[in-house]
């Protein structure tokens, strides 16, 4: 056994006490499918025993490439921006990269300037930016990368930055879903509460909704992302007069919205059908369950690392949409 003074073990260590070649042991290493399940076995059982530590700079100089992405996500603990990060790491580690993140709570060309120097000084193979707001896009516009970037966003409009690729979910598609579930369960008009118009989700899913309502639907409703934001709001709507059925642009309003309805004595469905956004943990446990709409976010991750690889590879990758998915429960199924 090596004792602390002595140098780390290197590859022919393995090597010799694994009795194969330096080459089958970098074989075994990089997951190569030539290399025999009982010789597999035994260089990890020798790479085990030695505690044998791959060389990431070695590695790099020879593959060119370091094994890292470089993630840029808003400073914020929101449910879609977090899910995405989460989902884009697993599917980042799948494939062997390691992951490292740069939040930023302003967002402005000079910010982005320096989470790219950061990366680059990494020595990043790409980089991801979960971009959930205009101010983001905007901020996207005055970088300019020599290693390919992938931009999570539902953003129609891409900015014509080099190396630059786009992978979401289509919100659009996941309000109509929820819009017309309303009116097929008979509820007639169905309100939207929306979200913040400069994210491009609530954007989105406020166009969605319009799709399927027509040009008779009654106005929207435009609040915060909060339950707090939702709670205050169904109080009013109770004062005022509640509508038949109400699309929530997340779940967290949706859930003020229900709050508000219980603590008032309010009936959910049969007084006010309500449908959320994003199928939060917990979303089945509101009361009454929360019908919304479910978006894949391990799904978004895979998409958003296949088109770095594509990128690796010199492809040329067109803008890439994951459909989002109703997922129908107690809160907006008329009841007989």
């Amino acid at each position: 056994m090596m004792n602390s003074a002595a140098r780390p073990p290197a590859m022919s260590d393995v090597a010799a006490l694994a009795g194969v070649s330096h080459q089958t042991v970098s074989r075994v290493l990089n997951d190569h499918p030539s290399v025999r399940p009982e010789t597999r076995e035994r260089v990890t059982e020798a790479i085990l025993q030695l505690g044998y530590r791959r060389n990431s700079a070695a590695r790099t100089l020879v593959t060119r490439r370091s094994g890292t992405l470089g993630v840029v996500t808003p400073a914020t603990a929101l449910y879609g921006p977090t899910s995405t990060l989460v989902g884009l790491e697993e599917a980042a580690r799948v494939v062997g990269w390691f992951v490292s993140v740069a939040t930023i709570r302003q967002f402005d060309g000079d910010s982005m300037h320096t989470a790219l120097e950061h990366f680059l000084g990494q020595g990043v193979d790409g980089i991801a930016i979960i971009a959930p707001t205009t101010e983001v896009a905007q901020a996207i516009a005055a970088i300019a990368s020599p290693v390919p970037v992938v931009l999570i966003s539902s953003a129609s409009d891409v900015p014509p930055v080099p190396h630059l690729h786009a992978v979401g979910v289509d919100q659009r598609h996941g309000a109509r879903l929820a819009t017309q579930h309303l009116l097929d369960q008979g509820f007639g008009d169905v309100v939207h509460v929306a979200g913040p118009q400069d994210w491009f989700d609530a954007q989105d899913r406020l166009a969605g909704w319009r799709e399927v309502s027509g040009p008779g639907a009654p106005e929207h409703i435009e609040a915060g992302w909060d339950a707090a934001d939702g709670y205050e709001l169904g109080l009013r709507m109770v004062r005022g007069g509640l509508p038949r059925a109400i699309f929530a642009a997340n779940d967290q309003l949706a859930l003020g919205l229900l709050h508000a309805f219980w603590e008032k004595g309010v009936r959910v469905p049969d007084d006010v059908a309500v449908v959320g956004f994003d199928d939060e943990v917990g979303a089945a446990h509101y009361t009454p369950p929360l019908t919304t709409v479910r978006q894949d976010f391990g799904a978004l991750g895979r998409l958003a690392v296949g088109s770095l690889q594509a990128a690796f590879a010199g492809e040329d990758v067109a803008r890439q949409q994951i459909p989002a998915e109703l997922v129908v429960r107690a809160s907006s199924v008329r009841r007989a």
